[in-house]
């Protein structure tokens, strides 16, 4: 027996498949698995202990990245409606824009265009509405006009400052002239003389006796300033029709705060 044992010890130490690279294939390793699994177990331990002495703001902003990876990766129904809603605006804006330089396909209409814009530019309203006021002598007349004043001074502040906010560039890279620069028209969103064509049209159709020709050239007027921005690329679609919306808006905001003839009497006799 004594001799025996060297001998099997020796023939076990001549046998390659007792090495250590190759008892994994005959079978699992349990003090290698016991230390691994501690390993592991000290581990998470000293994560947990990390995670709790870290910066609450860093756990918080673990905590909220996969949910920010997953809303990305995710996007929400009003999401996808949104963008394809601004994807089409951005396409059939840049579509319309036939007159947005000399080399475009309607570009030797483009000086007509911009003639029919200035017809619903600020400036061109507000000096005809003060040489008006000048020239007339009955009180009635005086009262629609010192209201019409006040409500394209409301127009080119609240166009102002809803295009401050918004910033949103036009679907072409056009920079805007110096009538623009004068009554802060220098963004798309909203389109000032969308709203201020709405705000005038509807102010004569309510305070003019028109013949019905009139009524519908003065409604026609309304939609070619607005639209004739689109085709010189200074507005999308949408900023239009935001525009004909604002000018409504503000037309019964006048309406609300109407001055009345006492009033408009006062601050002609200041002026």
């Amino acid at each position: 027996m004594p001799a025996s044992q060297p001998r099997s010890r020796a023939r076990d130490r001549n046998n390659v498949l007792n090495r250590a690279e190759f008892l994994s294939l005959n079978q699992p390793l349990k003090g290698n698995q016991e230390s691994r699994s501690s390993g592991r177990k000290q581990s998470g331990q000293a994560g947990a202990a990390g995670a709790q002495n870290s910066n609450p703001k860093e756990r918080r902003q673990s905590q909220q990245l996969p949910e920010e990876d997953c809303m990305q990766l995710n996007p929400s129904f009003k999401g996808i409606a949104f963008s394809s809603l601004l994807a089409i605006d951005i396409c059939m804006s840049k579509r319309l824009g036939v007159c947005a330089n000399r080399a475009s396909s309607w570009g030797g209409a483009r000086s007509m265009i911009n003639l029919l814009g200035i017809t619903g530019h600020g400036i061109p309203w507000i000096a005809g509405t003060l040489i008006c006021l000048v020239k007339s002598s009955t009180l009635a007349g005086q009262e629609v006009l010192m209201n019409l004043l006040l409500a394209l001074l409301l127009d080119i502040m609240i166009v102002a400052g809803l295009q401050k906010l918004a910033k949103r560039k036009g679907p072409y890279d056009v920079n805007p002239g110096l009538l623009d620069y004068l009554t802060m028209d220098t963004y798309a969103f909203p389109a000032g003389h969308a709203s201020r064509a709405a705000m005038v049209s509807k102010f004569f159709l309510n305070h003019l006796v028109l013949a019905i020709p009139l009524r519908i050239l003065l409604v026609l007027w309304a939609l070619c300033v607005g639209f004739s921005r689109v085709m010189i690329g200074r507005h999308h679609i949408t900023d239009v029709l935001s525009g004909f919306v604002f000018g409504y808006l503000q037309f019964r905001l006048v309406e609300l705060i109407w001055m009345s003839s006492n009033t408009c009497q006062m601050l002609i006799s200041i002026w």
